[in-house]
């Protein structure tokens, strides 16, 4: 990009909303829903009802509007997950780091997800939410067991967070606006 490109699409960046598309998807209970409820108003609560199928919530940071499908987890939904992640800004996958069993189904869902062509090159955030319970996996930890580093056909970058605390949602927005801005 040149920098005169550069220049406009900076300017451009102060004067025009920008829209960005997102997928949340992961195993039941990994905490999509209440990721998208601390995104849009810093709440938490504990007594969440599990997706059914999928909502779809807007929400404006600065000035990016982020439209988030949160897509269920149960296996009889797994199946629609491509759908919505085709032509999106970025994948979000939330894994809960503290449920040690769903890890290798996690690895393998998101891994069969990915084999997909039509989502070729879409960008890969992986949250490992629930760091605050304890035995909840380290950065490295998740990042191992999830094969992480095999993914070499998009970016993919991980965050360790917690919902219930906010703990690193800070990092999350700022990494979806930025990859908004490369989308304009």
């Amino acid at each position: 990009m040149g920098l005169w490109e550069a220049f406009l699409n900076w300017l451009r960046s102060l004067f025009f909303q920008q829209e960005m598309e997102l997928s949340l998807i992961g195993l039941q209970n990994a905490g999509k829903t209440s990721l998208v409820n601390v995104i849009a108003t810093g709440g938490y609560s504990e007594d969440m009802i599990p997706t059914v199928g999928f909502n779809m919530r807007k929400v404006t940071k600065g000035n990016v509007t982020i439209k988030l499908w949160d897509l269920g987890g149960q296996p009889r939904f797994r199946s629609m997950w491509e759908r919505y992640c085709r032509a999106v800004s970025a994948i979000v996958y939330v894994v809960d780091a503290a449920d040690h069993d769903n890890v290798s189904i996690s690895r393998s869902e998101i891994h069969d997800l990915l084999s997909k062509p039509s989502l070729s090159g879409i960008p890969l955030l992986v949250l490992g939410n629930k760091i605050d319970k304890p035995g909840a996996l380290s950065k490295q930890a998740l990042t191992d067991q999830m094969d992480l580093k095999s993914i070499t056909d998009r970016e993919a970058c991980c965050y360790m967070i917690s919902c219930k605390n906010s703990t690193n949602i800070d990092s999350v927005i700022e990494w979806l606006v930025k990859h908004s801005k490369s989308k304009s």
